[in-house]
Order: structure tokens, then C-alpha cells, then sequence
């Protein structure tokens, strides 16, 4: 009777730690959307130089690797939640400084990156961790895509409340208030984040015996390739599409706009991809979200209007939970079944946010390199169409993924390197 007690308690306890991951998830989501976007478009007021807010974006996808490491190393010392509050607590750094420095902020636009980039390291890392160890194969599904549904509606509640805020305020006024909106959110999620149940590891950090284990583990290794090739088309669309939208319509309220139509179809489909989205259906639904995904480039390459933006925001509004959901998945599928995953999770979920963030980089450079060479006008068309696709090859990556063996046989880590060493 006491075993049924305690097995029950258990369960509750994994629901209710999934719960407020997810709310932590949703209160994140809806912090960043409310004015990421708009920093963008803040910093681009400030200097209209599309170098500045590459600058600023390089610099996240720089200390935001560095960050993963050090957080990945301060998890094996320490509970993954305060991980995960340091996080929300540099996130709330970073929008409390530009409310700070205020009109000055462009030229303090590589400090803010890194500020941020540090944030997203802290924050990511735990994140994924806790979602690693709270989630199963039979919940990771429903997990990502309710993720997904609380992520599409911060989409779209946050950049639309956002720009109309901007619009009837004067100044930079509306700025302020936005900023300041996302530093309480963030601090409702750190208040969340100590209903969490202790979670600690133990052991020493081997990044660098996950980051070999490529030459062992096909499928590990074309998991981390995908993530370059992920993170290659996610570099320069992060920022190239909204100041486009602002351009053209020189309206934060039609860029909130613009979001709300992408998050409100990604709302939709997140719904329909959870309940539809089986395990056996992940290469094909990849394939076909990545298919249209890049197809959509052509509807603003060539001439560009907002209504043919509107456009593009449906059509990737469909594609991305077509793709998320599966690849997600079949992400931390992959990592649960390599070698040591039970003692060495936080170094598969740091070797992994390494190479996306490589991808980023190699683009973002890219971009900075081939824009001070030729016009941004002339280049930025040919360095989407270049980058965009990047999800078509995640698919030709991991449709050679198999998951059907059984994992190799747990052993306890040190016995194992032991065994190595003796070898």
C-alpha cells in the first residue's frame, strides 16, 4: 500500500514539475516576444544600419555557446533550477539595461548581445535539461507541442500588444513600457521557478567525451549536423524580416501584426500537429514542413510588399510546427538512446546548442561580410535564398536516423571511463 502511495506521489510530482515547466516556458515566451522583436527595430531607429543589429545578433549567438558551457558545468555542480533562474535573472539584466542606456542603445549594441546571449545560454541550458529529464517518450510529444501552442500565443499576444502600445505613445515612451512589462515577466518566471522539485546531478563534466562520440554514433553526429544547418537559416532571418516588415511599413504596429498572423497560424497547426504528429510520421512531416518553409522565400524575394509579407507569415506559420514537433522530438530520442545519456544528459544538451549556435554564426558573418562588399539591398535577397535552406537538408540529414536499437547497456560512468583508461 505504502509502494502504490509513494509510485502515486511520484507521478504527481513529474505533473506537476511538467506544469510549471511549461508555465515557465509561457511566461519566457511571452517576455520575449512582448520586445525582442522590437529591440531589433529599436537599435535600426537608432542607427539605420542593418551592421549595427547583425552586430548585436552576432554577439548573442557568440556568448550564448560560451554561456552553455559554463552553465553546462555549473549543472553538475549544482540544482538545474538555479540554472535556470540565473537565466531569467540575466534575461531581466538585459531589459532592465536597455531601459538604462535608453536612446544610447545602438552603440552599446555588442554588450547588449552578450548580455542577452548570456541569458539564452543560462536559461536554454537548464531548460532543455529539465525537459530531458521531466518528459518521456510518450510525453515528449504532447510536452513540445503544448510548448509550441503557449510559444504561438506569446507570438502573438506579445509583438501585437507591443506595437500598439508604441504606436499611441509618444516617442519612445512605448519602448519603455514594454521593456519594463518583460522585466516583471521574467521575474513572475524566477517566483515560478522555486515551485520546481530539486533536481541535482552528479559527477564530473566529459564535454569533450560527448563531442567525440560523433566517430561512434551516426546518429548523434547527423543530429549535430542538422542543428548547423538549422541555426544557418535561423542567423539572418532572426532580425533580416522584421526590419523589412518595419521598413516598408515604418509601423511597429504592422510588424505586431505581422507576428500575430505567424503566430496565430502556428497557434493553429501546433494544436493540430500534437494530435496528429505520430512518432512514425516524424522524417515525412520534417520534409514537407522544410519544403514549404523554403518555398515561401519566393513570395518575397523578388517584390515585396506588406501583403505578400502577410503571406509569408501564413505560410511559415504553417510550416515551422510541421517541422518542431518531429525534430524536436527525434532530437531528444536520439540523445536518449546515446552512449551514457542517463549520467552525461547536460553535455549532449551543451555539445547540441554548439553546433546550432555555429550555424548562426557562420551566417551572421556571412552576412556581415558579403554586406560591407555589396549593397544590403542587392545581397540580402541571394543570402536568404542561400540560408533558407537549411531545413531541406535537416531532412536529407536525418532521414537516415534509426532509433530501433535498444540503447547500450548503462553503466556507471566512472566505471566506464575507468575501463577506457585501463584499456
Amino acid at each position: 500500500m505504502r509502494k502504490s502511495l509513494s509510485l502515486n506521489q511520484a507521478k504527481m510530482d513529474i505533473n506537476k514539475d511538467l506544469i510549471f515547466l511549461l508555465v515557465i516556458g509561457g511566461l519566457y515566451s511571452l517576455g520575449i516576444f512582448l520586445s525582442n522583436t522590437f529591440v531589433n527595430v529599436y537599435l535600426w531607429k537608432q542607427s539605420e544600419d542593418f551592421t549595427t543589429i547583425a552586430v548585436y545578433n552576432l554577439a548573442i549567438y557568440i556568448f550564448q555557446p560560451l554561456t552553455f558551457i559554463l552553465a553546462g558545468k555549473l549543472a553538475k555542480r549544482v540544482d538545474r533550477v538555479i540554472v535556470l533562474r540565473l537565466g531569467v535573472i540575466f534575461l531581466s539584466l538585459f531589459f532592465l539595461s536597455v531601459l538604462i542606456i535608453a536612446d544610447k542603445a545602438s552603440y552599446f549594441n555588442f554588450m547588449l548581445g552578450s548580455l542577452l546571449g548570456i541569458g539564452y545560454g543560462f536559461y536554454w541550458l537548464a531548460f532543455n535539461v529539465l525537459t530531458f529529464e521531466i518528459t518521456e517518450p510518450d510525453t515528449r510529444d504532447f510536452f513540445n507541442g503544448f510548448l509550441g501552442v503557449l510559444q504561438s500565443f506569446g507570438g502573438m499576444i506579445g509583438p501585437l500588444l507591443a506595437g500598439t502600445i508604441i504606436a499611441k505613445m509618444e516617442a519612445n515612451i512605448g519602448y519603455t513600457v514594454i521593456f519594463t512589462i518583460s522585466f516583471i515577466m521574467f521575474i513572475c518566471a524566477v517566483i515560478c521557478s522555486f515551485f520546481l522539485a530539486s533536481r541535482k546531478a552528479e559527477g564530473s563534466f566529459y564535454f569533450r567525451s560527448v563531442l567525440a562520440e560523433r566517430s561512434n554514433n551516426k546518429n548523434w553526429n547527423r543530429i549535430l549536423n542538422a542543428h548547423i544547418f538549422q541555426g544557418l537559416r535561423e542567423g539572418i532571418f532572426a532580425f533580416v524580416i522584421s526590419i523589412w516588415v518595419f521598413l516598408i511599413t515604418n509601423s511597429e504596429f504592422s510588424l505586431g501584426m505581422f507576428n500575430l498572423v505567424f503566430s496565430g497560424m502556428s497557434l493553429i497547426f501546433y494544436f493540430i500537429g500534437t494530435k496528429v504528429i505520430k512518432p512514425t510520421m516524424r522524417k515525412k512531416s520534417i520534409l514537407i514542413g522544410s519544403l514549404i518553409l523554403y518555398f515561401s522565400i519566393a513570395i518575397i524575394l523578388f517584390e515585396i510588399s506588406y501583403i505578400q509579407l502577410i503571406i509569408y507569415a501564413v505560410c511559415i506559420g504553417l510550416a515551422y510546427p510541421i517541422i518542431t514537433i518531429p525534430y524536436v522530438s527525434l532530437t531528444y530520442d536520439v540523445i536518449g538512446k546515446a552512449w551514457k545519456a542517463r549520467d552525461l544528459r547536460v553535455e549532449y544538451i551543451v555539445v547540441r546548442e554548439l553546433f546550432v549556435n555555429l550555424g548562426r554564426i557562420i551566417s551572421i558573418t556571412t552576412f556581415l561580410i558579403v554586406t560591407s562588399l555589396f549593397p544590403a539591398e542587392q545581397s540580402i535577397p541571394y543570402l536568404l535564398a542561400i540560408f533558407g535552406a537549411g531545413h531541406i537538408i535537416i531532412y536529407l540529414i536525418v532521414k537516415n536516423i534509426y532509433l530501433g536499437s535498444e540503447p547500450k547497456k548503462e553503466v556507471p560512468i566512472k566505471e566506464q571511463l575507468a575501463d577506457e583508461k585501463n584499456r
